[in-house]
């Protein structure tokens, strides 16, 4: 039976997650700054659209990118030589959330991005983003735990510019000790740059660790 969150109640055990639909935990709650912190932390994250209530998920495999096994073509490294590209970090986090929300068929709701808007204004939800001319033409966003990073949406409005702030990030966090972002869920493009799918429970092994080390929340003062 699917748990329903009232309050301040803890998220149910990870291992009572459904199969099918694959790594459904819990509903309802609320997206409080406090509340996505703690399913941050658990390995848990909000997933749903319309006049659903609020789902929280925790898939069995995870699709993760180690910082160290990211794949950059040929093609995207000429692109971001020849293509007059800047990436900005931090400078339009909500612009970036309205790019990702473009989708046709989007589960980022008005309020799941007022949510992230809180978490960026609190330190802990951080964008990069791709100009070109002085016209943002794609990004992503995620949130930081921690050496921790759990990649949420990206968008491109021109060829690879998601993928140029992906690869700007991987730089960032290697330099800040972050091994690896948490990309949820399986797709052809995250697989493209050398994502891949790990048992959850090793997810979690390696969150639990990288969770606890102290990085102070802020934005990230970056120049790529």
């Amino acid at each position: 039976m699917l748990a329903w969150l009232q309050g301040k109640d803890p998220f149910p055990p990870i291992e009572r997650a459904l199969k099918n639909p694959n790594g459904l935990l819990a509903a309802g709650g609320a997206l409080t700054v406090e509340r996505l912190l703690e399913a941050y932390r658990h390995g848990v994250f909000p997933w749903y659209s319309g006049s659903e209530p609020i789902l929280w998920w925790s898939p069995d495999p995870r699709m993760v990118l180690y910082c160290d096994e990211l794949k950059v073509s040929r093609s995207l490294a000429k692109n971001i030589r020849n293509r007059g590209y800047e990436v900005r970090v931090d400078s339009a986090f909500a612009a970036v959330l309205d790019g990702c929300a473009e989708r046709p068929q989007t589960w980022l709701g008005p309020d799941m991005k007022k949510a992230y808007v809180r978490l960026h204004r609190a330190g802990h939800a951080h964008s990069f983003e791709t100009w070109r001319d002085g016209e943002m033409v794609g990004g992503l966003y995620g949130v930081a735990i921690g050496r921790m990073f759990y990649g949420e949406s990206m968008f491109s409005r021109a060829t690879d510019a998601s993928k140029v702030a992906l690869v700007s990030l991987v730089a960032e966090l290697r330099a800040r000790r972050f091994p690896l972002i948490d990309c949820q869920m399986h797709t052809p493009l995250l697989a493209s740059l050398g994502a891949r799918e790990i048992p959850r429970r090793a997810f979690l092994r390696e969150l639990t660790a990288l969770v606890h080390y102290p990085q102070q929340p802020g934005k990230w003062n970056v120049k790529t």
